[in-house]
């Protein structure tokens, strides 16, 4: 075991281009730590972002999926393979997409339904935007 060189190990700590980076990494987390002007990730905004990533990618598929097993439901009672599963498949996918695009607008108000200040107070004829040109 004389042609072998081992290393000279010792107890003495770590090796000294470690033990600066340490010391460099320590001053850095101390210098970081007294800046307020030097922030981590915003976590709520990251993990509201990540929700709604979930949301709208698990509408998407839901919508697409209910739709092509009812599609495929009537096929196979009414024996029309595969048209109403190709048309149902379709619709799905516009449901889908509608669904994504009202998650991502902000649109909270069901479809074909009118936010509650364009109804008025129930005296008949309510007056919005789209009565503009009526007059």
């Amino acid at each position: 075991m004389s042609g072998i060189a081992l290393p000279n190990m010792s107890n003495s700590g770590p090796p000294d281009p470690l033990s600066r980076l340490g010391e460099r990494l320590d001053k850095a987390r101390a210098r970081r730590d007294g800046d307020p002007s030097v922030s981590g990730p915003d976590n709520a905004a990251l993990q509201q972002g990540v929700g709604l990533g979930f949301r709208t990618g698990i509408e998407f598929v839901v919508a697409v999926v209910v739709a092509t097993g009812v599609g495929w439901a009537i096929d196979r009672a009414l024996g029309t393979r595969p048209w109403g599963t190709i048309v149902l498949f379709f619709l799905g996918v516009g449901a889908g997409m509608l669904s994504v695009y009202r998650a991502v607008a902000g649109i909270r108000t069901p479809v074909g339904s009118r936010p509650l200040d364009k109804i008025g107070n129930g005296s008949g004829n309510a007056k919005d935007d789209w009565d503009e040109d009526e007059e």
